[in-house]
């Protein structure tokens, strides 16, 4: 055999995949494959073929050899260099050569040329790339859905970049941030794994704290009741950092399924609402009867009656004056979670006593003296009748419809007149 030192160019591929295989634990299989594959895509571009080369690959000893096998033909015969080497040849080789023996020698890397080997080394680096990305796409496709504490690496206007203990970049969009969220470089921020996103190559590790899944994963840690299979979460509504209300079942009668999710005086979710920003948190017993869900998800109201419309999944809710506020809540954040919660869209109604029933007026009956926009806005809070708003107490009414103080006082003048 001819003599061939291993280059600097093949010595430094070498150590950079071995630092690689390293690094990312990849198997043996793949480590041989991807280096055999450089190869022979190099050695087919340079002879046509690369059919009579053997790539012997040790990612152990960081080592490799490739062997180029001809077969010996007699002097003057060679057609075709790649695949045939003559006799005389062959015999400086090693001299008990004979024709039509095959003849397998250890090539130099020197001999592929330095342009070959800087392709050599952009393919392997290149492949290297897209390990790495396949290795990270798949570790985290896995992961979604999980909680994950990063380190907060630098924040933007529309996104802050956050750092796994690997180094891996993983984004924290600002739509997918609760509000108030305020992240200062070198911190630690917990969010859950929305989504892997896999464009142009590289992957793009989306997180998020408004996600109903990062409430439920951390109501999951802290209830070992959860965790045990004794409770379900069946569904969770969310208006992050504002409120939120899960429904919550338990497969066994001695568990109360939401006292165990609220823990001794709110014990289980107070560091919970702590990490979303004194987000409220409501627990309700889940039940497949509809109507009673809706009554349970406007809690603390009272409800007197429910009527549904199961084809258009509306919900007219009626309940005592006083209980409307409640019913609403403040900004109409009850109801709202209370119509994502059961699926149902929530329509609140102040109970009338009959004598009152008979002697009210609808307000549209007032659109001469009140602009139709402000009674589309005293609809949207619940009020149907001129009786149901002057019911009302003022500061509800300025709290929760967007309407100024002047506003609201000139409405209730007008429905005051009304009968007087």
């Amino acid at each position: 055999m001819a003599k061939t030192t291993k280059s600097k160019e093949a010595a430094n591929m070498i150590e950079v995949f071995a630092d690689f295989k390293e690094k990312n634990n990849i198997d043996r299989a793949t480590l041989v494959s991807v280096l055999e594959e450089c190869f022979r895509g190099v050695i087919a571009k340079i002879h046509g073929s690369d059919e009579n080369y053997d790539i012997i690959v040790n990612p152990d000893k960081g080592d490799f050899e490739i062997y180029h096998n001809r077969v010996v033909v007699p002097d003057g015969e060679v057609k075709d260099p790649n695949k045939e080497i003559s006799l005389s040849e062959a015999q400086q080789i090693e001299d008990d050569y004979e024709v039509g023996e095959e003849v397998s020698q250890l090539v130099d890397m020197s001999e592929f040329g330095r342009r070959a080997i800087l392709q050599l080394r952009q393919t392997l680096a290149s492949r290297i790339m897209e390990l790495e990305y396949d290795a990270l796409y798949n570790e985290y496709k896995e992961r979604e859905g999980e909680v994950i504490s990063a380190e907060v690496y630098q924040t933007w206007k529309r996104e802050t970049l956050l750092m796994d203990e690997e180094g891996n970049e993983l984004l924290l969009p600002r739509q997918e941030m609760i509000p108030g969220d305020f992240f200062r470089k070198g911190e630690t921020a917990r969010a859950v794994i929305l989504r892997v996103e896999n464009t142009g190559g590289k992957p793009r590790i989306i997180l998020s704290r408004t996600s109903p899944d990062f409430l439920q994963r951390m109501l999951e840690a802290e209830v070992p009741e959860i965790q045990d299979g004794l409770i379900t979460i069946h569904k969770i509504a969310r208006i992050p950092g504002e409120r939120a209300k899960i429904a919550v079942e338990s497969y066994d009668d001695r568990i109360d399924p939401v006292g165990a999710c609220v823990g001794v005086k709110g014990s289980r979710l107070r560091g919970i609402v702590h990490e979303l920003r004194g987000e409220n948190i409501d627990v309700v017993t889940w039940t497949s009867n509809t109507q009673l869900m809706i009554t349970r998800a406007l809690n603390p109201a009272r409800v007197n009656s429910v009527v549904l419309n199961e084809e258009e999944h509306k919900a007219e809710v009626f309940l005592d004056p006083d209980q409307v506020s409640l019913a609403i809540g403040k900004g109409g954040l009850n109801v709202k979670l209370a119509s994502m919660l059961v699926g149902y869209t929530i329509d609140v109604f102040r109970e009338l006593d009959s004598d009152e029933d008979n002697d009210d007026v609808s307000l549209d009956e007032f659109t001469d003296a009140i602009e139709p926009w402000i009674i589309d806005e005293l609809k949207k809070i619940g009020f149907e009748t001129a009786k149901g708003v002057l019911g009302a107490q003022r500061e509800m009414i300025i709290q929760n419809a967007d309407l100024e103080e002047e506003t609201v006082d000139e409405v209730l003048r007008i429905l005051q007149a009304e009968f007087e």
